[in-house]
């Protein structure tokens, strides 16, 4: 694909010129990876967006996503990209009870980058829960997702806004939550 002449004049012009160029009935970590690589050849490596992000484009454009190999391609891109020192394999936001202490690490986290002034790493530790959060929204829309995974990613969608708006207040605000009278009817004790 690298002979082409692409004439996608941002990122998302060129994913889907890229995407309509592979001419494929699904789309998958294959073809996901084919358009990051043109991105990258493109723009650099910095443009390079999401396996999540590049599907929800395509997705909008009409293609049919292959969701498990979506979401195993980017958990795996998403790894090796955002690994933190101290938090890497450790975050996993798959049900409420496993966010709840992915929560407690994240906020362990960002006061250690916080206490050491390390911008750098708090902005990417940030844009990685950005990006986890739009891929919990996919999940939370996925037809092929259990009806009861649907609700929980659709309330961690919502714990991740906040966390990203107001991460020093967030555990407070998540104990509050948890014990609302709303959450407890519709979880019963889970994420606690």
């Amino acid at each position: 694909m690298s002979a082409t002449k692409w004439r996608g004049r941002n990122v998302i012009e060129l994913i889907i010129e890229v995407w309509e160029a592979l001419d494929c009935e699904s789309v998958g970590a294959i073809e996901l990876e084919q358009i990051q690589a043109v991105l990258r050849e493109k723009f650099g490596a910095g443009a390079v967006e999401s396996p999540a992000s590049i599907a929800r484009t395509v997705a909008d454009e009409g293609a049919v996503l292959r969701h498990p190999e979506v979401f195993d391609f980017d958990a795996a891109w998403r790894e090796e990209k955002f690994a933190e020192p101290g938090i890497a394999g450790e975050l996993s936001f798959a049900n409420l009870a496993k966010a709840a202490e992915s929560f407690v690490k994240l906020d362990h986290a960002r006061q250690q980058l916080e206490g050491a002034n390390d911008d750098e790493r708090w902005q990417r530790l940030r844009q990685s829960v950005v990006e986890i959060r739009a891929d919990t929204l996919l999940r939370s829309r996925s037809k092929i997702v259990d009806p009861s995974e649907r609700e929980e990613a659709k309330e961690i969608v919502d714990w991740l806004m906040v966390w990203i708006q107001s991460p020093e207040l967030f555990l407070d605000w998540l104990d509050l939550r948890q014990r609302s009278p709303e959450f407890v009817k519709k979880f019963g004790g889970k994420g606690q």
